[in-house]
């Protein structure tokens, strides 16, 4: 009964999405969008999302405001059926129904249960890039297609309905990846990608499935893009943008700000460039010193991280933004109760099937080839991040690595939990005593703003 009342939501959300798409373009736009909003207050009624929705509607008709600017963009540049697949996948399946089967199934099982699962076909890239701390697992790795296909299988019964690939480079199984899309048409995929794998035919087949989208690696300047990445990176880079664009896809950028990078990656022109190219979004990194030979140097000074978030906020701001929908992973905290990891909103498998809480917490205690995902959910140290989060009070501090580097330590100790690193294993104390440093220094900025606010 439960399949039936699913299929038979979908089956509405779909005819009512369609009739929208068609009014957008003939009608008024904005009240069409507008019942977006209402559908979404109406079916999510009994949840508490923290959402306005009266404030979203209210911008989504403001005609001067950044919001109605970026959703009439998209519906002027995007093809109609990956709009319309995204929006059943990642609107409908994962943030409506897939978020009240989690909220259920936490309750059911007492864990964490996430929103997301990472997972990494394959470790194998066609790049060399300076610092890749995928470099770690070696080059020879892959998680078949059966296995993956299961991993979406299992995370379905759970509520999770969007899956991102990571690696290595992920579109080196191209093929597989639209097969999973193909095979699991009720999910939405992303890639993290360098981008030098796209072209026309898969732009073709992307736009066929209408459920993967991308996020691309960029660095900043073509200087200092390919100077990390390798000649020529930086244009093939931009080519790719272009076919994304013309195809009428969705991608974004992945960003990884460093100390020497973090004023160039948030500059106007750089963000008008990314908008301009057609890019939808931009996912920032905070730089993590993981491996043995890490440099320190990179990390953000204090002054440099509080800058490069209040720039980002600015940028993402729905109501005079500048056309780019922008997430800071570690200093969005506040907006997240704190560390996201551990199954808490997500956790990674890489491309040997060992499950680590955080894709750049490189311990496991239990692998997909021997665990169910639920198994893995329950396992020592996943139960360890779900009974010590939040690590902090102050959300401006979430990570149990970078600003709370006992607490790392002492898991892994309680847990006797293993480094998967194949190359070169990392104990916890070397990992996080690079980062005890940079977590004293942060402090004193954090609390500031953090109780000042």
């Amino acid at each position: 009964m439960g399949n039936l009342n699913h299929f038979s939501a979908r089956t509405a959300a779909s005819l009512g999405i369609d009739i929208i798409l068609k009014k957008v373009n003939k009608e008024n736009r904005e009240e069409e969008m507008a019942k977006l909003v209402d559908l979404m207050q109406k079916y999510m009624e009994d949840d508490d999302l923290g959402i306005d929705y009266d404030d979203v509607r209210s911008m989504v008709r403001d005609k001067d405001g950044a919001l109605n600017k970026y959703l009439n963009r998209a519906i002027n540049e995007l093809d109609p059926n990956v709009i319309k697949t995204t929006v059943l996948n990642l609107g409908f399946e994962a943030m409506l129904t897939g978020t009240k089967i989690m909220h259920k199934m936490r309750e059911i099982h007492q864990c964490n249960i996430p929103w997301l699962i990472l997972m990494d076909p394959t470790s194998a890239c066609n790049l060399h890039c300076t610092g890749c701390w995928a470099a770690e697992y070696g080059n020879k790795l892959n998680l078949s297609y059966e296995e993956m296909s299961n991993v979406v299988k299992q995370g379905k019964e759970l509520g999770v309905f969007f899956y991102m690939f990571t690696g290595g480079e992920p579109l080196v199984r191209k093929d597989d990846l639209i097969k999973l899309c193909e095979e699991h048409r009720d999910c939405q995929f992303l890639a993290f990608t360098n981008g030098t794998l796209v072209d026309e035919a898969f732009c073709k087949e992307m736009k066929r499935v209408g459920n993967m989208m991308l996020a691309i690696s960029l660095e900043g300047s073509p200087e200092v893009n390919d100077l990390r990445r390798g000649d020529g990176v930086y244009g093939k880079v931009m080519k790719a943008m272009d076919l994304l664009k013309e195809n009428g896809l969705i991608f974004g950028t992945s960003i990884c700000y460093t100390s020497k990078n973090c004023e160039s990656v948030t500059e106007k022109e750089f963000i008008d460039l990314m908008v301009d190219k057609g890019c939808r979004y931009a996912l920032y990194f905070h730089y993590m010193p993981v491996g043995n030979d890490a440099s320190v140097e990179l990390l953000p000074t204090p002054e440099q991280r509080v800058a490069t978030k209040n720039r980002i906020r600015k940028i993402r701001n729905l109501r005079s933004g500048e056309g780019l929908f922008t997430m800071d992973f570690q200093n969005d905290g506040e907006y997240m109760g704190g560390c996201i990891a551990g199954g808490r909103n997500y956790f990674h498998i890489n491309a040997n099937g060992d499950a680590e809480p955080c894709v750049f917490i490189h311990y496991s205690d239990a692998n997909i080839r021997t665990h169910t995902l639920l198994e893995i959910l329950k396992s020592p140290l996943f139960m360890a991040y779900h009974n010590n989060q939040p690590f902090n009070e102050n959300h401006l501090r979430p990570c149990p690595m970078l600003e709370n580097p006992e607490i790392l330590q002492r898991l892994v100790k309680e847990t006797g939990v293993k480094s998967t690193d194949l190359q070169s294993p990392e104990s916890a104390e070397h990992l996080c005593g690079k980062c005890e440093k940079y977590a004293q220094n942060w402090k004193p900025y954090a609390d500031k703003i953090w109780y000042e606010n």
